[in-house]
């Protein structure tokens, strides 16, 4: 009972539901009405034909007719009786058989579903939490980044505006909290004021108004934005943003930055203090069809091989591993280390017959942005896209579609070297890097992936690079949430801290088995103010050595656990 007085009363409270109560008592009393009218005439007719009747019994005989139960033990004799009784037949089955069970649903029903519905999705969090991660959209890089966050172990909450999306999120088990993106009164339910930081990847307009209504409450915390246009960058840093990125074409430079015949040197993916990790495809390199042993890159360059990419997977590499042509190789090296190695490689493999231009399918923001970077370099290019842009008068801008073989020879591709594909659809990229493969199996392939489950798929269908939008998304951001002591790279693969225990300390590197057991390997050790980069095998352990190390994120959970000083 008190359960049933709660709801009701949170109905009544509503205005739109003091609305529908109106309509409803409306209803009721028209139907109460006829319901009068009926049974008054009832007696009247049936003096009429001579027959004498109580009230109650004219109640009864209006009810089962209009209800259509008609028992059959109270007829009419007479035309007008009868049509009377067809009267209010019809008239009961309108308005108790069609009507009633509509305006039930809808004046009641569903409004007493919806305040339950309200009731289930969180319109606040915890008084307790702080340094959690707020995150104002729900897409591909938030699902993501998600996964990163309980990773790692920091809350998060996800703030969505439609109550429906929001317990569809809430079944599906992510933490969400119902409330308008441009309500300062959602932001204080939020703790705005003690979160780590709040990601902002709406549209640029909407992420404006977000950002400018955050500083009302908070002009503290940290914020992350994407702006799609150039022109919101300022607008967006006026509204006060802290990092303003443009994903899209920071995608467009990494795609561009690993092209065959761009650069044969490393490419620098990442600084850990003076420690350099560094990317290098084998394809068409004096590496290629060696082994890591033969190479001798660390007896040559100082350069450590910590890991190579295979199909989109990483790998501990060891002496015998064998180096192909989709290798990437994951280089740990000073400045001068990696200079001596970029001094060291040359391309081979690269005849005339395949210098002509790269050529890009898809002429979008990453495409785009794939271009200016080829451009800026000296790279001669071909956009293929089925669009027409504003620089359609450039020769090197293809109008037509990249599934058109006539298109592609018209772009070159019987004579380029590389392949960049960047459409935002995978099911595209699929279908054009099969096609492509299939039409130049020696050329290099390098595609975009908007879901990561797609990656495996894309390295299947002949691409011997992939980037994922939403991991170069989640890199970006974790990089700036624990900067001090994780450093995520791609796809995946991290660089941590660590302080060893007791099970090594005191031992060589070579008695370790570390690399076997987890699958992590040592790239750095910090003791005192120095950094010892690609450590000898016969460097001992200290108590007070930090490691650093490189490896999956599976693996730093498997050296965390077996050797992470408690």
């Amino acid at each position: 009972m008190k359960f049933l007085i709660s709801q009701l009363t949170a109905l009544i409270n509503i205005s739109k539901q003091n609305t529908n109560s109106r309509l409803l008592l409306r209803f009721l009393s028209i139907l109460g009405f006829l319901f009068a009218l009926y049974s008054v005439l009832f007696h009247f007719l049936m003096q009429y034909e001579g027959q004498e009747h109580s009230w109650v019994t004219g109640m009864y005989w209006t009810l089962t007719v209009m209800t259509t139960l008609g028992f059959g033990d109270i007829t009419f004799a007479s035309d007008p009786g009868r049509l009377f009784s067809m009267l209010v037949m019809v008239s009961g089955v309108i308005f108790l058989l069609i009507m009633l069970p509509f305006t039930f649903i809808q004046f009641f029903y569903a409004p007493w579903l919806e305040a339950q519905n309200k009731a289930r999705a969180p319109r606040c969090v915890p008084e307790t939490i702080s340094g959690h991660v707020i995150l104002t959209h729900f897409d591909a890089v938030t699902v993501n980044l998600v996964e990163k966050l309980n990773q790692y172990n920091i809350p998060y909450v996800i703030l969505i505006a439609d109550l429906q999306e929001a317990l569809n999120l809430y079944e599906s088990g992510f933490r969400v909290v119902v409330g308008e993106l441009d309500d300062p009164e959602t932001y204080k339910r939020l703790r705005v004021q003690h979160a780590a930081l709040v990601v902002v990847m709406n549209d640029d307009v909407s992420s404006t108004n977000i950002i400018f209504t955050i500083r009302e409450v908070a002009d503290q915390v940290h914020t992350v934005t994407n702006a799609d246009q150039d022109d919101s960058l300022d607008i967006l840093r006026l509204a006060g943003s802290t990092h303003t990125f443009q994903f899209t074409t920071m995608l467009g430079q990494v795609l561009a930055r690993r092209v065959l015949g761009l650069s044969m040197q490393a490419n620098i993916i990442g600084r850990f203090n003076e420690l350099i990790i560094a990317e290098a495809p084998a394809m068409r390199t004096p590496l290629q069809g060696r082994t890591l042993a033969e190479s001798k890159l660390r007896e040559l360059t100082g350069v450590n091989v910590v890991g190579v990419w295979e199909q989109g997977r990483f790998q501990l590499p060891g002496p015998n591993t064998l180096i192909g042509m989709s290798t990437v190789l994951v280089l740990a090296g000073s400045a001068d280390q990696l200079a001596q190695y970029d001094t060291h490689m040359q391309p081979s493999g690269l005849d005339k017959e395949h210098m002509g231009p790269v050529l890009v399918l898809g002429g979008g923001r990453v495409g785009m942005a794939v271009a200016q970077t080829l451009g800026g370099r000296g790279i001669d290019y071909r956009v293929v896209e089925k669009r027409t842009l504003k620089t359609q008068n450039d020769e090197r801008i293809i109008l037509g579609s990249a599934t058109d073989l006539d298109i592609l020879m018209k772009a070159g591709i019987t004579d380029t070297p590389s392949i960049i594909i960047t459409t935002h659809d995978d099911d595209l990229n699929i279908f054009l890097t099969i096609y492509c493969r299939r039409l130049r199996p020696d050329v290099q392939i390098i595609s975009r992936a908007s879901l990561d489950r797609n990656i495996n798929t894309l390295h299947r269908a002949g691409a011997n690079l992939v980037m994922s939008f939403a991991s170069l998304c989640t890199t970006t951001i974790m990089n700036l949430l624990k900067p001090e002591k994780i450093l995520m790279l791609s796809e995946g693969l991290n660089i941590f801290r660590a302080h060893a225990n007791q099970a090594i300390i005191g031992k060589a590197l070579m008695d370790q088995n570390i690399r076997e057991d987890t699958g992590c390997s040592i790239i750095a050790i910090k003791r005192d103010d120095h950094v010892s980069i690609n450590p000898l095998p016969s460097t001992i352990l200290n108590a007070d050595d930090e490691l650093i190390l490189i490896g999956t994120a599976e693996a730093e959970k498997k050296f965390t656990k077996k050797y992470q000083r408690s």
